[in-house]
């Protein structure tokens, strides 16, 4: 006789087999058990159907299928299968019991989905218009059939560009020639002859001369895009994020006495140079240019103007050192900047590479080494301009840059790149998306954000708005991104990594007298992990990030990721304690006073019209300060006066500027910074 069929449990889903509804209750009733002396009853089936053994509690429970299928688990050798809710109250797991069902549930959907599915999906394009895009891969194979073939046209390749690369730098480094001036020396566009607040010393010692002087001077083109990035005083106001050109054409009355000519451009030595020469008309913006710079020592005033782009400023008092420009001499002087045309060589040199070679170990190396030396030599470089000790800084961030490029390429652009043979995709997203990044200095010059440090992102417009486009720019990518890394089974890997640069990243944060900085090669390397795969998408975020790398290692170097204040901010707002100062105006004469100086200081500092006049410290006598008005309140102008004190010979935050009005008056400072 065959035994009457069982029912067997099987935990094949995990989702539902832990809700305990789906299990009927035990409720059976109480059964006699006979003594262990006693033989066990014997139980047998009769031909006719009947059954001779003890009935059950509950003939068509449920539960039998549990203990029939854990007994035939038993007698076959193997584990008996428990359902979930059994498996979790046994001392080998942790016990989630006292977590509600439906968390549970999600969390083992989570669990279940973050293994990704079996086997895994791997990513891979497929070109558009394959005949068209693996063409140049056929015609290398058909023409350089053997492998030494190949690498000496990968040479010659390397060489032409180098070679083109090289004259047309040398050339521009020792063209130029002004007579009388012999070369121009090259200058940076945010170069000035005056340090701001108390950087000349008192009475603007350190930066003599001030007139009687001239020098030959070379720009660079785009000079007009630099802009402040620390705020920076003129008189009673402030300026930030902006060119910086103060003065222009004088408005000089015929009855001023003056040895400038109505039409002369002066500018106050602080003003950016190449700036100045912009707005004078001396150098173009496109293609820059030389001049030649004269100081003229001071000036009554300096009149705002409009020219060639450019907004200056205005300063209504005077001021120690001031030049101008000989107008005679001719802006290109035998020079013009070649930027562009490098540009165009360099992508013409990096697209055949993109287009013929299909090796990422031969591609990335290649693409790499062009870019950076073209961001720190052409279109973004260092503010050093003698070639020889540029060059040398370029080299001491090429070796530490490449070890980078190299942890890169293993862990991104290999497997992203690796049995691609969509070469013209790969040289539009990728390569396109690299020279983006590369150039970045103009491409994203739209986006106002200069540093990513709370102070910046509250003083300049709209960088709150942009700050929080991009956060949500970025976590929509990462979405993406999670899905395909999913889909290859990779999520659980990436997911950990991301994790410990979360946990480095929340320590940087916490830790005391520091301060986070992501600069652009550290905001590479931490997303360039995440685009492995091979997607059209991934080949645009993997090159857009590559060419940050790029930048912000040839361009700046490698930052500290942590930093303190005054290497953060430079020459700027420390945010350091102001004096209380008091002022009484009688006649020709005004008095500053201020109370016990503050533990930490030493002393104060007065500025008047931007220029550091008096210092005074501990024990030098009555705390105070008396100004005997000069040549400004003669001939009726208006004076300024900021504060500061001094730790040693370095002085904190200046405040903002109160004024000695023409009329006598005296008009405070506002509150805050200046």
């Amino acid at each position: 006789m065959s035994s009457p069929p069982r029912d067997t449990y099987h935990d094949n889903n995990d989702d539902d087999d832990d809700d305990l509804t789906h299990l009927e209750p035990r409720s059976e009733a109480p059964r006699s058990e006979a003594p262990r002396s006693e033989a066990p009853q014997s139980e047998s089936f009769h031909p006719n159907g009947s059954y001779d053994g003890p009935e059950p509690s509950i003939t068509d429970s449920t539960n039998l299928h549990i203990h029939s299928s854990a007994a035939s688990d038993v007698e076959s050798g193997r584990d008996p299968v428990l359902p979930r809710w059994l498996r979790e109250s046994s001392g080998k797991r942790l016990n989630l019991q006292w977590l509600p069902l439906p968390i549970r549930q999600l969390g083992r959907f989570l669990n279940e989905w973050s293994k990704g599915p079996d086997p895994p999906r791997i990513q891979k394009i497929s070109p558009w218009f394959p005949k068209i895009q693996e063409a140049p891969l056929w015609a290398v194979g058909r023409f350089l059939p053997k492998r030494r073939y190949k690498a000496l046209a990968l040479a010659v390749v390397h060489a032409a560009w180098l070679l083109t690369f090289s004259l047309v730098i040398r050339s521009q480094s020792q063209s130029g020639y002004i007579q009388g001036y012999g070369r121009p020396q090259s200058i940076w566009c945010g170069a000035n002859l005056w340090g701001a607040n108390s950087a000349c010393g008192l009475d603007g010692n350190n930066c003599r001369p001030f007139t009687n002087s001239s020098f030959a001077f070379r720009c660079n083109a785009d000079c007009r895009s630099v802009h402040l990035h620390n705020p920076r005083a003129v008189g009673p106001s402030q300026y930030n994020f902006q060119p910086f050109v103060i003065g222009g054409p004088l408005n000089i009355s015929s009855s001023t006495t003056s040895p400038f000519s109505p039409s002369s451009p002066i500018y106050r030595g602080d003003s950016f140079i190449c700036q100045a020469a912009i707005h004078a008309g001396v150098v173009s913006n496109l293609d820059g240019g030389c001049g030649v710079l004269k100081l003229v020592g001071s000036s009554p005033g300096y009149t705002p103007s409009k020219n060639h782009g450019l907004q200056s400023i205005g300063f209504a008092s005077d001021f120690p050192k001031s030049y101008t420009f000989d107008t005679s001499i001719p802006a290109e002087c035998g020079i013009v900047d070649q930027r562009w045309a490098l540009l165009a060589v360099t992508v013409i040199f990096t697209t055949l590479i993109s287009i013929f070679v299909s090796s990422p170990a031969v591609f990335f190396p290649s693409v790499f080494v062009m870019l950076f030396f073209h961001v720190g030599l052409v279109s973004d470089r260092p503010n050093i301009y003698a070639f020889n000790a540029l060059f040398e800084l370029l080299l001491s961030r090429f070796l530490p840059a490449a070890l980078g490029a190299s942890v890169i390429y293993r862990f991104a652009v290999r497997p992203c790149l690796t049995g691609l043979s969509a070469q013209v995709e790969k040289a539009v997203l990728w390569l396109g998306a690299a020279w983006v990044g590369a150039l970045n200095n103009y491409t994203f010059t739209f986006i106002p954000i200069e540093r990513l440090t709370p102070s910046d992102i509250r003083a300049q417009p709209g960088a709150v708005f942009a700050l929080v486009v991009i956060v949500l720019l970025i976590f929509v990518i990462a979405l993406g991104q999670v899905h395909f890394l999913q889909q290859e089974g990779r999520f659980r890997r990436y997911i950990v990594v991301y994790l410990l640069f979360g946990a480095v990243l929340i320590l940087g944060v916490l830790l005391p007298s520091l301060n986070l900085r992501l600069h652009h090669y550290i905001l590479a390397l931490l997303l360039l992990p995440g685009t492995r795969t091979q997607t059209r998408a991934c080949l645009l975020y993997q090159g857009l990030l590559v060419g940050l790398y790029v930048n912000g290692t040839a361009r700046w170097g490698f930052a500290s990721i942590l930093q303190t204040t005054a290497a953060l901010v430079g020459d700027g707002q420390r945010d350091s304690l102001l004096p209380n100062i008091t002022a009484v105006a009688t006649g020709a004469n005004i008095t500053f006073q201020w109370p016990v100086l503050p533990g930490a200081y030493d002393g104060v500092s007065m500025l008047v019209n931007d220029v550091e006049r008096k210092r005074w410290y501990e024990g030098e006598g009555a705390r105070e300060f008396v100004w005997r008005g000069g040549s400004a309140r003669e001939e009726g102008r208006e004076e300024y006066f900021r504060f500061a004190y001094l730790d040693g010979s370095r002085s904190a935050d200046y405040t903002k500027a109160g004024t000695w009005e023409v009329g006598g008056g005296w008009r405070g400072m506002e509150g805050g910074n200046g």
